[in-house]
């Protein structure tokens, strides 16, 4: 008699399983994935929008001889900032940074000081108090409103979940080259999947690099266990320790309460760039100023390159002596995390890279969205539940919510006093608040009407700020094409564009409905 054997479990294969697990790691976290690309996408602007939101601010000239601009800044902080703790000299050097910018830190103060200057003739140049562009490319990875510690968590979660949807999605296609080149217009749930799958592929090196590299940004937080391992898990001591050998202090020492001047700057920058063969020094701080135990840092520029690093000089503020080097490649296994940093960052890019990065992170989000809309859909058509319902609703709010949100947040920049208490905050809660309020709506409203008022909402919204632009500035389209001002006249444009954009997803939408009734 043959031995009995247990039943085989029946196989299942590879590819369903993959595509089950696809779908449900990008529905649990879609909406969180979909923030974080849309103003990620939107921070990588962040340059050209910081100008468009200080219209104060003249077009920049950029690279520009440093010792002019180092003594124009010193002598401002020396006039205006005597006492304070630190000062910080923004170099304009690249796209990155084009303007001269002075920040210190006031004794006493909590929070630093800024102040923007005319490269040519040292004058401060008055600029609105706006959280700017560079609070749109925080918010992809802060969040706002939300705590450090749990902001990192949640963006590591999300990263490592955008990272397996993309892996997990290339098994689970069958048509992976052809859907490169498939697009039907009008059908459906076709339509979407079609858009979805478009969107992926074209830009699937891209979502690999971009979801990879921002687990790399917070890896110290997600994997603190490598840390606890080697330097033992006393919360405080342990970090501080792992930390100052991985980025340790440099001549560093304390006010000495006695007055001693500041060093000439000029040839500490001429021993800066002959030392790092004539690349040029980005910023400049000064510790302790007009104490004789001050230090100057010369820092060099991390945008140079895709490996986001740079060497750094340490000099005795009185003497000028160099007291401290550390060079811009330290070790094989930093250099492999800060290409990642500069990979993820794309602050090296040219024109054509730039505009390609902005591409594949405008096709990331259509790849969120439209995968949102198709998971619904599909539900719809089979057991809709309460669940889904809820997500029915609130899908128009989350991904055209977000951009009407956004739209909000510019005109908040024109509208507001120009003398408001904590305006550039009041900026940021403009935004929020017309995000929550298109929940609230769409949370009421029947969802094809949610989605076509919506996208009005952001044709409007978008479309309508170079009339805004020009009523509340100098600086209208027609003029900043006549001077050559392209980052002005850039962004009015590029307004107009999203706007038409908008428009015409929303007459497409009126259009379907029209045929369906």
């Amino acid at each position: 008699m043959s031995p009995s054997h247990p039943p085989k479990r029946p196989h299942r294969p590879l590819r369903p399983a993959m595509a089950g697990l696809h779908t449900w790691a990008g529905v649990l976290l879609g909406w969180l994935l979909y923030f974080m690309f849309v103003t990620g996408t939107a921070g990588y602007l962040d340059t050209e929008i910081d100008r468009w939101m200080r219209p104060e601010l003249p077009p920049a000239q950029y690279p520009l001889p440093p010792a002019l601009q180092a003594a124009h800044a010193l002598a401002y902080l020396q006039t205006h900032a005597p006492g304070a703790r630190s000062w910080s000299i923004q170099l304009p050097v690249d796209r990155n940074e084009p303007y001269l910018r002075v920040d210190w830190s006031p004794a006493g103060a909590a929070q630093p000081q800024a102040m923007w200057l005319d490269a040519q003739t040292g004058a401060p140049i008055a600029v609105r108090d706006t959280a700017g562009g560079q609070a749109l490319y925080q918010l992809h990875w802060r969040l706002h409103y939300l705590p450090p510690a749990l902001t990192e968590w949640l963006v590591a979660i999300a990263s490592m979940v955008l990272l397996l949807a993309l892996l997990t999605g290339i098994v689970a296609h069958r048509r992976f080259f052809a859907d490169f080149f498939t697009l039907r217009l009008g059908k459906g749930q076709r339509s979407w999947l079609d858009a979805h799958n478009l969107a992926s592929v074209a830009s699937l090196p891209f979502q690999l690099m971009i979801s990879y590299s921002g687990l790399v940004f917070v890896m110290f937080s997600f994997m603190p266990l490598i840390a606890s391992a080697w330097y033992g898990q006393a919360p405080g001591a342990a970090v501080r320790s792992f930390y100052g050998e991985l980025f340790p202090p440099m001549a560093t020492a304390p006010a000495s309460g006695q007055a001693a001047p500041l060093t000439a700057i000029a040839p500490l920058l001429a021993q800066a760039q002959a030392q790092w063969q004539g690349a040029p020094v980005a910023v400049l701080t000064v510790q302790h100023p007009g104490d004789a135990n001050s230090r100057i840092s010369a820092i060099g520029n991390f945008a140079a390159g895709p490996v986001r690093e740079a060497g750094i000089l340490i000099f005795d503020g009185v003497s000028g002596a160099l007291l401290a080097e550390r060079p811009a490649r330290q070790s094989a296994p930093r250099a492999a995390r800060d290409l990642w940093l500069g990979l993820h960052e794309g602050l090296f890019a040219g024109a054509v890279l730039r505009a390609l990065y902005l591409l594949s992170g405008l096709l990331g989000c259509v790849m969120i969205a439209t995968g949102m809309v198709l998971w619904s859909a599909r539900r719809s058509a089979r057991q809709p539940s309460v669940g889904h319902a809820l997500v029915s609703r609130l899908n128009p709010a989350a991904i055209l919510g977000l951009p009407v949100a956004i739209a909000a947040y510019l005109w908040a920049n024109r509208l507001l006093p120009i003398g408001m208490e904590a305006r550039a905050q009041w900026e940021l809660h403009a935004l929020f608040a017309t995000w929550l309020v298109s929940f609230v709506w769409a949370a009421c409203t029947a969802p094809a009407k949610a989605w076509r008022w919506l996208a009005w909402c952001a044709a409007l919204g978008f479309g309508l700020l170079p009339v805004l632009n020009a009523a509340t500035s100098h600086r209208n389209l027609l003029q900043s094409t006549q001077t050559g001002d392209a980052v002005m006249a850039g962004m009015d444009l590029g307004f107009i564009a999203l706007g038409l954009a908008f428009a015409a997803g929303a007459l497409a939408m009126q259009h379907r409905q029209k045929v369906r009734r």
